[in-house]
């Protein structure tokens, strides 16, 4: 099935729809949505991507990420994609959204406005081999430390958005 990404504004307001490797190709922006899932522990459970991904194959990444479907809402969409990729399902809660712009080596862009959801879970993922390569979970002061010492090992997005997760998280808990 081929997949469409909607086409959106710096206000979220859709602008059309393009196929999705045609508008990572053009660097046109569009909708995404990203998920963060703790566990009790408040470690945060990440995803190696698949070295067969269109793009950032093979990098450690946010529990989930992808793009929703025309007509289909950011929080289903999440839903959806949570369960196609780690075979998981929890209470996803909305936390905030963040604009980026990401070059990659091989000529594709990301170009997101990228919906940020949170939930909590303990189950262990059962990984959909053609998304995800591996997972781990991580407290997020080691997660930092490592972005520093090994920034090519995780997406882009990851890295720009996890000063914001981190605030979220820190204003929730208070």
């Amino acid at each position: 099935m081929e997949e469409h990404v909607i086409l959106v504004d710096k206000d979220d307001l859709p602008q059309g729809k393009m196929e999705k490797m045609e508008a990572h190709q053009k660097g046109l922006l569009h909708r995404a949505f990203s998920i963060f899932i703790f566990n009790d522990h408040q470690e945060l459970l990440l995803q190696k991507r698949s070295k067969s991904k269109y793009h950032s194959g093979g990098l450690w990444t946010n529990t989930c990420c992808s793009h929703p479907r025309e007509g289909e809402s950011n929080l289903a969409a999440a839903e959806r994609r949570l369960k196609e990729e780690m075979g998981m399902t929890c209470d996803l809660a909305y936390g905030f959204n963040f604009l980026y712009k990401a070059v990659f080596d091989d000529g594709l862009t990301e170009h997101e406005l990228d919906h940020v959801f949170f939930g909590t879970s303990n189950d262990k993922p059962v990984i959909n081999n053609e998304e995800v390569e591996d997972f781990k979970y991580i407290k997020l002061e080691d997660l930092r430390n490592d972005i520093d010492v090994n920034p090519t090992a995780y997406t882009p997005w990851l890295k720009i958005c996890l000063d914001k997760v981190i605030s979220h998280i820190s204003n929730d808990v208070k």
